[in-house]
């Protein structure tokens, strides 16, 4: 397991979509390791492999409950309304008022290459929206009327 670099905006790579993984082979599952890591070192509650340079469809999120692996996710449900603030370890620095929705489930493999569904509200609810962005070349601050700089 490693720790990443970390890709940051404005690197044109972060706008690029990412791809399905057709087969989870021991170089995913050394990524979601790396991935892991590479979020917990930035004290950081979610990541998206875009974020560290591939373009795949992972990510990995722990907003508190445990680690989460998500291969192939897509959110299948979401309801409600939340408005709070959000930052991202591509943006450094910055952070913005972004309304997400307040519970959304989502379908992915895990490592093994089951389905499972999770879900979450509140918090992990704004992960998974921010996190699954990642892999269609969004980011927050898109969502964004106003961004602010860390003071």
């Amino acid at each position: 397991m490693a720790i990443r670099k970390i890709v940051t905006h404005p690197d044109p790579f972060l706008r690029q979509s990412s791809k399905a993984v057709e087969e989870i082979t021991p170089r995913i599952c050394r990524l979601l390791d790396d991935m892991a890591d590479t979020m917990y070192a930035a004290d950081g509650v979610g990541l998206a492999a875009v974020q560290v340079g591939i373009l795949r469809r992972v990510v990995v999120i722990d907003t508190g409950e445990g680690l989460m692996e998500l291969i192939n996710p897509r959110i299948v449900e979401q309801s409600g309304e939340q408005e709070g603030m959000e930052a991202c370890l591509s943006v450094p620095g910055k952070n913005a008022i972004i309304k997400r929705p307040m519970f959304v489930r989502v379908q992915a493999q895990d490592r093994t290459g089951e389905w499972k569904e999770y879900s979450g509200e509140g918090l992990t609810a704004r992960a998974f929206c921010h996190e699954l962005a990642h892999l269609d070349g969004q980011l927050y601050i898109d969502l964004a009327d106003e961004v602010y700089t860390d003071q």
